[in-house]
C-alpha cells in the first residue's frame, strides 16, 4: 500500500518538473475527501512562475488538507515593479498574490511567495522577526531565506481547511510584512 503523503509529494515533484520544462500538469484527485484543491494560475507570474510552483510544492509537503495544483484560478499569481508584495484573499483558498520584482531582488523570492500564499491559506502576519516563522515575513531581515512554514503554521492551515462548512469572508489585503519599495513622492 502506498503512503498518501508520499504519493502527493511524488505528484508535486512531477508537476514541478513538468512546469520547469514548460508543460502544465494537473495533480490527480486527492487521496482523501478531506483534502481541498487550491487551484492556482501562473500565466501572469512572469519570472516568478517557477517560484510559485516551488511554493505550492512546499505547502503541499507541509500540510495534509490542501492540494495546490495548476488546475484553475482560485489563486492568481502576478508580479509588479515597485509598491511591495502582497496577498489579497477573497475567501479561504481564493484570491491573488502580487510579487514585487524589485523587492524579490533584496529578499528571498521563494520566501516571499510562500509567505504570501500563506495569507491566501488563512494565515496572518506575525511580526516577531524570527526567521523560523514563515509569517514573520520581512521582519526577519534580508538574510532570512527560510521558505518553510513552522509546524504550528502548517497545523493552522490544516485546521482551517479541515472544516467542511465555511462562511464567506470579506476580501482581505495583507501588505505590511514586506517593506514597500521606496519611491519618491509615493506613500503607502
Amino acid at each position: 500500500m502506498r503512503h498518501p503523503k508520499l504519493s502527493r509529494i511524488l505528484a508535486t515533484l512531477a508537476a514541478a518538473t513538468l512546469a520547469a520544462l514548460g508543460a502544465v500538469a494537473v495533480n490527480p484527485a486527492p487521496a482523501s475527501a478531506a483534502v481541498r484543491n487550491v487551484c492556482y494560475n501562473i500565466s501572469q507570474a512572469g519570472p516568478f512562475a517557477n517560484t510559485a510552483v516551488q511554493a505550492a510544492a512546499i505547502w503541499n509537503n507541509y500540510t495534509n488538507n490542501i492540494n495546490m495544483a495548476q488546475c484553475g484560478s482560485n489563486l492568481r499569481i502576478t508580479y509588479t515593479y515597485g509598491g511591495g508584495s502582497y496577498a489579497q484573499r477573497t475567501s479561504l483558498g481564493n484570491g491573488r498574490v502580487v510579487i514585487d520584482y524589485n523587492q524579490a531582488q533584496q529578499y528571498s523570492a521563494l520566501r516571499i511567495m510562500t509567505h504570501e500564499i500563506g495569507h491566501i491559506l488563512g494565515l496572518p502576519d506575525n511580526y516577531n522577526g524570527n526567521c523560523a516563522i514563515l509569517m514573520s515575513g520581512g521582519s526577519a531581515g534580508t538574510s532570512c531565506t527560510n521558505p518553510y512554514p513552522s509546524s504550528t503554521e502548517a497545523a493552522r492551515v490544516d485546521s482551517l481547511f479541515g472544516f467542511a462548512a465555511r462562511s464567506a469572508t470579506p476580501a482581505q489585503v495583507f501588505t505590511g510584512s514586506w517593506p514597500a519599495a521606496s519611491t519618491v513622492g509615493a506613500q503607502r
